[in-house]
């Protein structure tokens, strides 16, 4: 696991990658800064990953800025887990459809 890359969460909407490379900077190198967004809309989730060039620095900024108040919000800051493998893309099990098997017993 790499101890230099942070998960960054409950991020304000109106925090970019620049704004969260400034947030975390005065902590140490920061040699990425990520925003995730959504694919279809552009807007953010919510979270984002800060990469820093050591371990101490990252270590520094995650007792500083855990639970901090940023526009109102208390931001959740740790060390970002590897992602899982996940089976099925879409979720929900599959089925599909988007209506319930029971749609004509119903009379709808």
């Amino acid at each position: 696991m790499d101890k230099k890359k942070l998960y960054v969460g409950n991020l304000p909407w109106s925090v970019n990658e620049q704004s969260l490379k400034d947030m975390f900077s005065p902590f140490g190198e920061i040699t990425e800064a990520i925003v995730i967004s959504d694919r279809y809309t552009g807007r953010s989730k919510g979270f984002g990953f800060v990469t820093f060039a050591n371990e101490a620095d990252a270590e520094k900024a995650i007792a500083e800025m855990a639970e901090k108040e940023i526009e109102g919000r208390k931001i959740m800051v740790n060390v970002a887990r590897p992602r899982e493998e996940r089976s099925n893309q879409r979720g929900g099990g599959g089925g599909g459809g988007g209506f319930r098997k029971d749609y004509n017993r119903r009379g709808y």
